[in-house]
């Protein structure tokens, strides 16, 4: 019985002083490591801004500027973005594609970025489609290319008098361009 007595009294004092040592040695160093952790991610954004901007990466830079918003209200965050259609029609206008419908649909919000939806309608040729989804592509905007159909009639078809005519199909398209949320980039 003595025996369980002092173990258990050894056990206890143990047990204790693993304790004092535990709270001694690490203390409220996991919340200061999340603090650290967290200091450590905001320097590392400046630094990747630092770098882009000494190594001039001046397309890296556009990408950023042109599709990072302050906050949800932001003017490149709108449903309809002047700027942007503004490019898209000086796009359409450089390589000779007619313009037969262009329709800004209501954006939505994707937590960390937005998405503004447009429904375009063109007639132009397959080799001028291709340099317009080039262009889209190289464009300082995120856009995505949801989806694009061709239309050519029959009755087109049986119209048409000249190879040139069955060339120059009407397309339908939905591209979205994407805006990233400084806000909502911050809270990751």
């Amino acid at each position: 019985m003595i025996r369980n007595a002092i173990l258990f009294i050894l056990l206890v004092v143990m047990s204790v002083g693993f304790w004092i040592q535990a709270k001694g040695i690490y203390g409220d160093k996991p919340d200061d490591f999340l603090d650290a952790q967290e200091e450590l991610e905001e320097l590392n954004e400046q630094l990747i801004t630092a770098q882009i901007l000494s190594k001039k990466l001046d397309r890296v830079y556009t990408l950023f500027e042109r599709n990072l918003a302050l906050s949800k209200r932001d003017s490149l965050a709108e449903d309809a973005s002047l700027p942007f259609l503004n490019t898209l029609t000086q796009m359409l206008e450089n390589l000779d594609i007619q313009l037969l419908s262009l329709e800004p649909k209501p954006r939505s919000e994707q937590g960390e970025y937005i998405e503004a939806p447009y429904q375009i309608t063109i007639q132009c040729t397959f080799e001028r489609f291709g340099k317009l989804v080039a262009e889209l592509e190289k464009s300082p905007r995120l856009i995505d290319i949801e989806e694009f159909s061709l239309r050519n009639p029959v009755e087109r078809i049986r119209r048409a008098r000249t190879a040139e005519d069955l060339n120059t199909p009407t397309i339908e398209m939905q591209i979205t361009t994407i805006t990233l949320v400084k806000n909502a980039a911050r809270r990751m």
